[in-house]
């Protein structure tokens, strides 16, 4: 039986190296603005979702001045609009498929919005790229936001205590004392989002962006090939994926000295 994977294939795509090349350029920068966004979007989310604004609290007392303890008032008093919009958000995009999100961010949203058509560092088109970033920024948010809101909420409530003893304000505590701590915490869950984006990256091919699987695309097109290219695509990948998860490895290794003393 005639093996699938024959070696003069690869000889074939090899002359479309250069689209290899261009899209894992298209690739490392699409996946360094979506972190960069993702985590933007992240930590406003999470400070939604930690908040305690309660516009309606005074409902909650009664005429005698006790809290309510159940019924309908004593419900809406503990409504915290903030934090219902946060979960709103993180429950929708956490719970539809990426290639959704996509295609609506491309067609529904800039379908309707004229993006200017030029290209960046001569090959990436600017009215493809920028959806496919502002969609995968959106899906990372909602996932990064867990991820951070739940480190917060790790650290012990008795550091608050003491910095409030020592007259810091709650922004000044959330920069110098929680947020530190907290991300030596989330870091590895963290790390693997990060690798995540990189590989969920190759959706954005549907919509026209030049990625890698955009250039697996053309070379099949071409050469009537698809087996060799996507394995070539494979190894671009892990040469991606295995360093970035390794680095960050390394950098948790050296945050966490100063708490094994």
């Amino acid at each position: 039986m005639e093996s699938f994977i024959q070696a003069d294939n690869f000889a074939k795509i090899l002359p479309y190296a250069k689209l290899f090349r261009q899209g894992m350029q298209v690739t490392v920068l699409l996946s360094l603005f979506t972190v960069a966004i993702g985590f933007c979007i992240a930590l406003v989310l999470a400070l939604m979702r930690l908040s305690n604004v309660r516009p309606f609290r005074a409902l909650g007392i009664d005429k005698d001045g006790h809290q309510r303890e159940t019924g309908l008032l004593a419900w809406i008093s503990y409504f915290n609009p903030l934090d219902f919009l946060a979960t709103a958000y993180v429950e929708i995009l956490r719970s539809t498929p990426v290639i959704v999100q996509v295609f609506i961010i491309y067609y529904g949203v800039f379908g309707l919005v004229k993006l200017p058509s030029f290209q960046l560092l001569g090959f990436i088109k600017f009215d493809r790229f920028f959806p496919g970033v502002v969609a995968l920024g959106m899906n990372s948010g909602a996932y990064l936001c867990e991820i951070i809101r739940s480190g917060v909420q790790s650290i012990d409530g008795g550091q608050t205590e003491a910095a409030r003893s020592l007259g810091l304000s709650q922004a000044q505590n959330l920069r110098y004392i929680i947020l530190p701590q907290a991300l030596k915490n989330i870091l590895p869950a963290i790390a693997n989002e990060f690798v995540v984006i990189i590989k969920e990256s190759a959706i954005t091919y549907t919509i026209g962006v030049q990625d890698i699987m955009s250039a697996v695309n053309a070379v099949k097109g071409a050469t009537f090939v698809i087996i060799e290219p996507l394995l070539v695509a494979t190894g671009i990948y892990f040469c991606l994926c295995f360093p970035t998860s390794k680095i960050i490895a390394y950098f948790e290794r050296r945050m966490s000295r100063g708490d094994k003393r």
